[in-house]
């Protein structure tokens, strides 16, 4: 069903409100996850001469951005709960923007990587194109975007108070590929069960030097 811009406004404000609202439950929830898989096929892809500019999209409270610096790099976060953005601000000790996934602003080829780690998926498909084209101008040529989404076949739409749509690989494949991407890698998590158990498709991409 078409979208219109009001009904997505109204998705992103309900989306974020449920993290506004959960910040700190979220926080405690997610704060020992290990993406160090994710962080490792990010930096690996990157080809520039360390220390890399990251964009950490959808960065929460800052767990990741923290580690990224911590790894010597220099790390920006973006959050659209303003909660979170500012827990991540006090975690990590690096600049976090705060802006609506739908609205971006971003410095044209700033950033060797973008890491958006469980972030993409609550784009809309209808305004997904637009979101992954800034990410595209916010990259230097080479630059990498790695991207983990939880998997499924297509299917879009609430999961209580949050949206989400549940790519799998092929339709993710025609959405990177049409904003201007190339596929690097993708495997599935977590590693070591069996696929059906394996519910997040990650995927590492590179936007064309020329």
């Amino acid at each position: 069903m078409h979208k219109t811009p009001e009904d997505l406004q109204q998705i992103t404000a309900q989306t974020l409100q449920h993290y506004e609202q959960g910040a700190q439950a979220f926080w405690e929830g997610t704060r020992g996850h290990d993406v160090s898989q994710n962080i490792a096929a990010l930096l690996q892809a990157i080809e520039a001469p360390p220390p890399f500019e990251i964009l950490d999209f959808g960065c929460g409270p800052g767990r990741d951005l923290k580690t990224f610096r911590q790894l010597g790099h220099r790390p920006t976060g973006l959050e659209g709960a303003a909660a979170l953005a500012g827990m991540a601000r006090s975690f990590s000790g690096c600049e976090v923007l705060h802006q609506n996934f739908l609205a971006l602003e971003l410095p044209a080829g700033r950033f060797d990587g973008v890491f958006a780690n469980a972030a993409l998926f609550h784009v809309p498909s209808e305004a997904l194109p637009r979101v992954l084209s800034a990410l595209h101008a916010a990259l230097k040529p080479g630059g990498v975007l790695f991207a983990s989404n939880p998997r499924g076949e297509g299917q879009e739409g609430w999961s209580g108070d949050r949206y989400g749509v549940f790519h799998d690989l092929a339709g993710w494949q025609a959405f990177m590929s049409a904003a201007g991407f190339v596929m690097l890698d993708h495997y599935y998590r977590p590693a070591g069960v069996p696929r059906d158990d394996q519910r997040w498709l990650a995927t590492v991409w590179r936007k064309p030097v020329a």
